[in-house]
């Protein structure tokens, strides 16, 4: 069977991908359905973008090669295709835009905009060669292996978080077997463990914060769970995270916090330090910290060199994850096809006439927010556009 050209993935950015790349497009998947992360995404109403999508919202060796797709095709142009099918949507927070309804309306967008495209579900990639005019292909489906050939090759598999879902590291796979580099890749946007239950006793404890190390600070809630600490602040975070690095967290950001204590020890001095704390921090958290920070003060006995201390020690609250929970929970897969070795403007391999690597796969990683989404949109409608005859 011939076709123009065969797209491996009917995510997001093969479905935005095939959308765009003109007539005779065939998108193979594994999966019983298309878009299944965005099916489960945003519980279940899919934060779409984020208004605020700039390439500074996004982590890559290379800073500068997301630049052009997301130029080409902002969220403004993905806004105004979900103004055109009548979906309606709100920002919630930051940014961030969710459908009012179901994710599903989202993917069955993509599906009226793929009109005309041939989509191929549990189905699965046996070979892959490069042939003189494109591509040969042999899959697998309802029992039989099929030949396929075609022009141009996208690859939009993804990366390798949420493997239940059906996440692998075939992208990876054929990067390498056309001499592609690739960077490391890591779980991102994943919560921290920390060993021997450490947050049990507070667990479900939220708390906004200002968390971050030496290379990122994000000011948003984070939770406490029984295996560690997760939450928007900590999602962010886990991105610009390594293994054996502390993260601080600061539970006075915005708060006033010092001059609050100063003004309470003259007017609430009998009481004690922990009733103060806990007006302005959940009380569970405050009983938490009280053993480890010695806050069995009366505010009455506050001396403002202990004040300071006090808020010093609140402010710089300095933790070490013994984890992340990996590719489990991870929302993303950082690192993948390096940028080096694709154009910017097409997603094309500069050493593989054809070849697509969109979304995911590429070293381009977003914020938590929408901001990956926006990824997919982008790098699919760009080389949808460069395939298109």
């Amino acid at each position: 069977m011939q076709f123009d050209t065969v797209i491996l993935g009917a995510g997001a950015a093969g479905m935005m991908c095939a959308a765009h790349a003109g007539e005779r497009v065939l998108v193979l998947d594994h999966a019983r359905a298309p878009g299944e992360k965005i099916r489960i995404s945003g519980g279940g109403r899919c934060n779409f973008t984020n208004m605020g999508s700039t390439p500074r919202c996004f982590l890559s060796d290379n800073p500068h090669f997301a630049k052009s797709a997301l130029a080409r095709y902002s969220q403004w142009d993905f806004i105004d295709m979900v103004t055109r099918h009548g979906i309606s949507f709100h920002e919630k927070t930051l940014g961030q835009l969710f459908c009012d309804g179901k994710s599903t309306q989202i993917i069955e967008m993509l599906r009226t905009e793929m009109a005309g495209v041939e989509l191929w579900l549990q189905t699965s990639v046996k070979d892959l060669q490069k042939v003189d005019d494109g591509f040969a292909l042999v899959v697998e489906r309802e029992g039989k292996s099929l030949h396929v050939r075609s022009r141009a090759l996208v690859v939009a598999t993804g990366g390798k978080s949420i493997p239940k879902m059906g996440a692998s590291g075939l992208a990876y796979d054929i990067a390498t077997q056309f001499g592609l580099s690739l960077t490391e890749t890591r779980p991102a946007l994943v919560p921290f463990t920390f060993p021997e239950r450490r947050f049990a006793e507070i667990s479900g404890v939220a708390a906004d914060v200002r968390l971050s190390n030496d290379r990122a600070t994000f000011d948003e809630a984070m939770l406490f769970t029984h295996r560690g600490l997760s939450g928007p602040a900590v999602l962010q975070l886990s991105s610009f995270w390594r293994e054996g690095e502390n993260v601080i967290v600061d539970l006075t950001h915005g708060l006033g916090l010092a001059e609050r204590l100063r003004e309470a020890r003259h007017l609430r001095g009998r009481k004690q330090l922990t009733t103060e704390l806990s007006q302005v921090l959940p009380a569970r958290l405050v009983e938490h910290l009280a053993s480890e920070m010695s806050l069995a003060d009366r505010l009455g006995d506050l001396s403002d060199a202990r004040i300071n201390e006090i808020v010093g020690q609140l402010s710089r609250w300095s933790l070490k994850p013994g984890g992340t929970e990996g590719y489990r929970t991870a929302e993303v897969t950082l690192g993948g096809v390096a940028t080096d070795a694709l154009s910017s403007k097409t997603m094309e391999a500069k050493s593989v006439p054809g070849l697509y690597f969109i979304g995911e796969a590429v070293d381009v990683t977003g914020w938590l927010g929408g901001y990956n989404f926006q990824w997919a949109w982008s790098s699919g409608w760009a080389a949808g556009q460069a395939i298109k005859p």
